[in-house]
Parts: C-alpha cells; sequence; structure tokens
C-alpha cells in the first residue's frame, strides 16, 4: 500500500514543478516535509534519475530549492532533485536542552541516535538511505539512479551515506561539508550525545574513517570557499584529502577562491555538480 503524500504547495519553474509534501515517517515517527523539483521530463513517461540534497545546520526543505537556483539546470538535465528535511520535527521530538542551534532540531546530523531521548526519533540516515527514495520511486516517475549531495552538515551526510551504503548511489558531491566530525566541535557535540562518549562508534559516521574502509571508489566532487568561517576549526577538507589520498579514492576538492559558506556559494558553482551528477546518472544532455 502507497503511503500517502499530503501537497503543501506547487509552484512553476522553468518548465517543471517544484512541490512541497508531507508525510508521516515510520522510521522518526513524525511527520516530515520534503519538496521535491519535477523538470518537464517528467511529464514525458519516461523515469528519471533522481539527485537527493542534504541542506545545513537550521536549514530546512525550503533554503536550497529557494536559494541555489538549481532548477534552470535540472531542467535541462532532466534530473528531479529531492529536499528532505534536516532533522525529525513536532511537539514529540526533542530537541536540544540549551535551545542551542547547532544540536537537535534542525541538526540531525544525517545518522541514527542510539542513546536515549534522541533514539527513537533521530534516525535521518535510516530516512534519506531508505525510507524516502521507496517513496519517491512509489509516487513519482523516479528511477532507481541516484546521486546524493549537500552543504556543511548535509555534505557530511551525504558523504557518509554513500560510504556507508556502497552500490546505493552512482555520484557523490559536497560544498563545504563537516568532513571530520569526530575531531570538530560540530560534530563531538552531536556524536557525544547521539551516539554516547564511545569514540569507537563515531567512526562509523566519519567520512575520513569510513574512507578509509570504502569497498566502492565512488568519485568525490567537493567545493570549498577558502573565506568560509568555518573552514580551519569545523569543516577540516584537508582532513578529507588526506584520508583519500592514503585510500587511493578519487576526489576533486576545489578551493574557491574569495566565496564564504553561504548560498551564493552553492549558486555560483551549484551547475557543475548537476553535471558532475548527471554525467554519472546518464541523465539529460550531459551523457
Amino acid at each position: 500500500m502507497l503511503m500517502s503524500l499530503e501537497n503543501l504547495s506547487c509552484q512553476k519553474s522553468f518548465g517543471g514543478w517544484h512541490k512541497r509534501y508531507k508525510h508521516h515517517s515510520d522510521v522518526l515517527g513524525c511527520d516530515m516535509v520534503f519538496a521535491v523539483y519535477l523538470p518537464p521530463q517528467a511529464e514525458q513517461g519516461v523515469k528519471l534519475p533522481v539527485l537527493y540534497w542534504l541542506s545545513g545546520l537550521t536549514c530546512t526543505d525550503e533554503n536550497f530549492m529557494h536559494k541555489a537556483g538549481a532548477q534552470r539546470m535540472a531542467a535541462q538535465l532532466g534530473l528531479i532533485i529531492v529536499a528532505p528535511d534536516t532533522s525529525p520535527r513536532g511537539p514529540e521530538v526533542p530537541g536540544d536542552p540549551e535551545n542551542a542551534w547547532d544540536f537537535g532540531l534542525g541538526a540531525g546530523f544525517y545518522l541514527n541516535a542510539t542513546q536515549q531521548p534522541w533514539a527513537r526519533h533521530y534516525r535521518m540516515h535510516d530516512y534519506v538511505v531508505n525510507e524516502l527514495p521507496a517513496l519517491i520511486e512509489a509516487h513519482f516517475p523516479a528511477s532507481d539512479k541516484r546521486g546524493i549531495s549537500g552543504h556543511s552538515m548535509g555534505g557530511h551526510g551525504a558523504l557518509v551515506c554513500a560510504l556507508r551504503n556502497p552500490g546505493r548511489y552512482q555520484s557523490l558531491s559536497a560544498f563545504a561539508p563537516i568532513s571530520n566530525p569526530m575531531d570538530c566541535p560540530w560534530g563531538q557535540k552531536a556524536f557525544s550525545r547521539y551516539l554516547g562518549e564511545e569514540r569507537s562508534r563515531w567512526r562509523e559516521w566519519d567520512a575520513c574513517a569510513l574512507i578509509s574502509e570504502a569497498s566502492e571508489k565512488l568519485p568525490i566532487l567537493v567545493d570549498q570557499g577558502d573565506r568560509d568561517d568555518f573552514l580551519a576549526n569545523q569543516l577540516k577538507p584537508e582532513a578529507l584529502q588526506q584520508a583519500a589520498k592514503l585510500a587511493g579514492h578519487p576526489l576533486t576538492l576545489r578551493l574557491q577562491p574569495g566565496y564564504d559558506h553561504s548560498y551564493f556559494f552553492i549558486a555560483s558553482f551549484i551547475d557543475d555538480h548537476l553535471k558532475h551528477h548527471a554525467e554519472a546518472l546518464g541523465a539529460g544532455s550531459a551523457r
């Protein structure tokens, strides 16, 4: 039986449609909202590849769709884009006990929590990797050719989702990802609460640790601004570069001069990423 979807909004964009939906997530134990961009080719009776976009701290499904300017190129390439929320939501979902912005609501870190009270709802990894694609492929003209990308916390999520699930995705990229969360304040706060203090468990959710053991060498494209305020103490792209080099994992890391952590940065290079995914997924004019 198909899970029901409630359409929240619908706007035409570059010949296709941007839509928002609400549904109940069994994995997260709450209602969730996601956005989907359906390019004009979606009305031609063919199944199209999908790029899953994971946003960063404090974001929802709306930030990327409103600010990144991805629809024009996605329409040209025939690429569906799906943007989920960044965490479970609702009155029953616990947030940060100090009401901080970098943990809890809006900060799910795309992992499966094991510690209480987080373990019941904070299972964003299983939601992104399994439940959401099943929903998309059942309700929309979406094929099982999947790419994944994201920004900051979402860049971490994209890397981890792909590295933990060989064969699940055919393309991977990230903007300014939290590359080594075991070794940065954001990651240490989130991991200690969601996963407990045992650091050996953290390795399962750290891209630098995962890349050293990855059985699949999926090429990675990463863009990073050199004027990003979080570059040195939170993002640490050099750690990812070193891990990839040691593992012989194909990584293209582009340090972009003058760019910061904002959506101005993402919008400047999103076309490159969409083409990167489209080529690997066999979409549109990238073939």
